[in-house]
Parts: C-alpha cells; sequence; structure tokens
C-alpha cells in the first residue's frame, strides 16, 4: 500500500470551514476544524481509490510550500 504525504489548507467559511489538499487540488468542507480535516482525508482517500494511476500521477503536484507573508494597503 503507498502513502503520501498530504496538505490540509483550512479556512474560515461562514459557519464553517472549507479544506483543500493542494497537491491533488481536492476540496471538501465541515463545521469543525476536524470536520473539514476529515471530510477532505476521506475526499482524498475516495479520489485514490477511483483514479487511474495516470490521473493520479498528472494531478499529484508534491511541492507545495504553505509560507504566510503581511501585506500594507491603504
Amino acid at each position: 500500500m503507498k502513502r503520501l504525504q498530504l496538505t490540509a489548507l483550512l479556512e474560515r467559511d461562514g459557519d464553517g470551514y472549507t479544506s483543500l489538499c493542494p497537491e491533488l487540488d481536492v476540496a471538501s468542507q465541515g463545521t469543525t476544524v476536524e470536520d473539514a480535516t476529515a471530510n477532505l482525508r476521506e475526499a482524498v482517500e475516495l479520489f485514490l481509490e477511483s483514479a487511474s494511476h495516470a490521473e493520479i500521477e498528472s494531478r499529484y503536484h508534491p511541492e507545495i510550500i504553505a509560507s504566510r507573508f503581511e501585506a500594507s494597503y491603504a
């Protein structure tokens, strides 16, 4: 069984959270951070189970760098 180390990016969205796995461009949502992360994991696992090897290889981008920065505005 192959295993991938993936990233979950979460953003507050109204009363819940949206979640994104940028390495595979798979998204989900949930009412809490934990729910959004669990739902994203499920969505990714379903994608990996149903996609062909070629599709996984074409969508998988492992070089994700998450960084925060500050910007000014008037």
